[in-house]
């Protein structure tokens, strides 16, 4: 449960930026053109999404046929969790990962580059599909889509204002240009979309700390996603995968890692940490 009040707060509190960054640029009619542009954005994303994402990566449909191994898996875990039979896919490559997506457990499909089926043993790679069967369940596929909308909006709104005030600036008033109107266009244009970035991260790690859990009680055991999570880290390292950072959040090891500092501005928690959380586990 904290973790899910956690994630409902996250949510607000990027709606709340949204409307204050459409309120800031506009007044009245700023904040109603903000929650427009989000429903609008979200629509989209809701029905759309999951078929976007797919063909971003060239994600291939396999059924009992052209993968009986992954399907019987995926089949079994999904009886297990109560779920529907997902639309499963592969993405042709071979750097190690997965992800799921689709608006709800009845649209969902879950996606496995090539390479994974290729390190990870069985036992491995039913911990991996039951992490994506977890997101599924847990309703993240469509947290995590309305949070990234979300937050490009903001990104999409600062930007605007940032217009805006390179324009419009000769035109305040004297008491704007003391400085109540240049820190509003500096926080529009700058921490504005620091703070929807830091809060989406925010809200993805924690989904992902959920994901490995219930993950974890699907399967009936944590050691197999942990060491999956070890085995993928590493082969990433090694054969980087070609992903944008507008997509990063939906694997379940982060395609962008670089190490260092970037670290701390990931959406997905360390793997060092996601493993000890597992290894710790009684089920």
């Amino acid at each position: 449960m904290g973790n899910i009040f956690k994630t409902a707060v996250l949510l607000g509190l990027l709606t709340s930026l949204l409307i204050v960054i459409g309120g800031a640029l506009g007044g009245e009619q700023g904040m109603v053109m903000a929650f427009v542009l989000a429903m609008a954005m979200n629509f989209g994303s809701y029905w759309f999404s999951d078929r976007i994402v797919l063909a971003m990566y060239g994600a291939q449909p396999v059924d009992e046929t052209t993968a009986p191994g992954l399907h019987r898996v995926v089949r079994h875990l999904a009886t297990r969790a109560g779920l529907p039979m997902p639309r499963l896919y592969v993405i042709p490559g071979d750097t190690p990962n997965a992800f799921a997506t689709g608006r709800n457990p009845e649209h969902a499909a879950v996606a496995v580059t090539e390479g994974i089926t290729r390190i990870l043993d069985e036992e491995e790679l039913e911990g991996v599909l039951a992490h994506e069967l977890a997101h599924v369940k847990n309703r993240d596929t469509l947290i995590m889509t309305v949070s990234a909308t979300l937050a490009g909006a903001i990104t999409y709104m600062a930007q605007m204002a940032q217009w805006a005030a390179m324009f419009g600036g000769g035109r305040r008033d004297d008491e704007e240009r003391s400085g109540g109107g240049m820190f509003g266009a500096l926080f529009m244009a700058v921490l504005a979309p620091i703070a929807a970035m830091l809060i989406q991260m925010a809200i993805s790690r924690a989904r992902e700390f959920h994901a490995d859990a219930t993950g974890a009680r699907i399967v009936g055991r944590p050691w197999g996603l942990a060491k999956a999570l070890e085995k993928m880290e590493m082969a990433a390292s090694m054969v980087p995968m070609q992903a944008t950072p507008a997509t990063a959040h939906l694997f379940i090891v982060n395609p962008l890692t670089s190490g260092g500092l970037a670290t701390l501005f990931s959406t997905h928690p360390p793997i060092q940490e996601r493993v000890a959380r597992l290894r710790a586990m009684t089920i």
